[in-house]
């Protein structure tokens, strides 16, 4: 064999072997920091390595702007109602804050505050003497104003369960009292019943809701200021939603407060109690007038009622509450802006019998 055939073959020999090795050389070099051996590295990795050896003032060193974060979308347009109770499940948190006027029977059924203390004040003989009536004393309110503030929070476990509690601060304002009853107290501040609760969705679509929610009222407000009702309440309901067009949803509710326990009744030796069971209901259609990406903002028409089935109530007409039918008109608008909203409404009775004449509502909500 020639010498130069002989080169020849030792060359194309050790070309053959680079061909095998150079893959897993190239395997086995220090990939970038952050990269694994065997792995391309990703855009990041080579654009940080460019603007590294990228000279002064190079376009490369200029930063390249972030990707917008996505703003959250519901399923459905929020909740407009202010006064009927949300068949959304989610996460938020609300401060809301009410001034109302003229309660004329203020412990009716035990369900704004307890049974009047001026029962104590009676004769020992009186059949309606009560040592133990847990309201505020000596004299029973027949007009009272208060203002309340909720700051409620909610938290949304899954799509269709939330737990949620409610904390109050109540002011209460006596303006008359009825003669003879003993007198007067003066003005109340202070926390309120605190409630506890929890909301199953059982329906969830993205045109409705269906909703139950029961709430639990602890006694925690200082019942002989007129602050509590002195006993445990529960209170279950049906929430319902419906967008009825892209501008008209409709909301309701329908529900029973239900005491447990309660002061003893009047006269003192009858059956039951002070305190009795109340149904509340209310249908409010809302109407979207201006609406942008940003805003949208609505007027909300609202009818809520409450029957008192049974219990007493401090008041010259009579201390049998039962029968007792209230009906309240609510006018308001909400602005939802985002994740957070609020609203502004004012409510009248439209009966003779109620739990005030009037009264103004403001509300924030921020949902996450």
């Amino acid at each position: 064999m020639s010498k130069a055939v002989e080169r020849t073959m030792r060359t194309l020999l050790a070309l053959s072997v680079v061909g095998i090795l150079l893959p897993g050389m190239a395997s086995g070099q220090q990939s970038p920091e952050g990269t694994t051996p065997g792995v391309v590295a990703s855009p990041r990795v080579e654009m940080q390595e460019l603007k590294a050896a990228a000279p002064s003032g190079s376009p490369l060193l200029q930063q390249t702007p972030a990707a917008p974060r996505p703003v959250p979308t519901r399923r459905r347009r929020g909740s407009m109602v202010g006064y009927i109770e949300d068949a959304t499940i989610e996460s938020k948190v609300r401060l809301r804050f009410d001034t109302a006027s003229h309660d004329t029977v203020p412990d009716r059924a035990e369900f704004f505050y307890a049974k009047c203390g001026c029962y104590s004040g009676l004769p020992a003989n009186d059949p309606a003497f009560d040592p133990d009536a847990p309201g505020p004393r000596p004299g029973a309110a027949n007009d009272v104003n208060f203002r309340q503030l909720f700051l409620e929070g909610e938290f949304a476990v899954d799509p269709r369960v939330s737990i949620f509690g409610q904390i109050p601060i109540r002011w209460l304002l006596p303006q008359s009292f009825i003669p003879g009853t003993g007198g007067s107290f003066p003005n109340q501040t202070g926390f309120g019943d605190v409630r506890l609760g929890v909301k199953l969705g059982a329906v969830d679509s993205d045109v409705a809701a269906l909703t139950a929610k029961v709430q639990l009222y602890l006694p925690t407000g200082d019942a002989a200021k007129g602050l509590g009702t002195d006993h445990a309440s529960v209170e279950p309901a049906v929430l319902y939603q419906q967008q009825l067009s892209n501008i008209v949803t409709l909301e309701s509710e329908v529900g029973v407060w239900l005491p447990i326990g309660g002061a003893a009744p009047v006269p003192t030796h009858a059956d039951g109690k002070f305190a009795g069971t109340v149904l509340f209901y209310g249908i409010g259609p809302s109407f979207t007038v201006y609406e942008t990406d940003r805003v949208q903002v609505a007027p909300v028409i609202e009818l809520v009622g409450w029957r008192v089935r049974d219990g007493n109530q401090t008041s010259a007409e009579g201390s049998d509450a039962s029968g007792t039918n209230i009906v309240n008109l609510k006018i308001g608008a909400r602005a939802i802006f985002g994740q957070g909203s609020v609203y502004a409404g004012y409510g009248h009775a439209l009966t003779d019998q109620d739990w005030y004449d009037n009264i103004f509502r403001f509300e924030y909500r921020y949902s996450f």
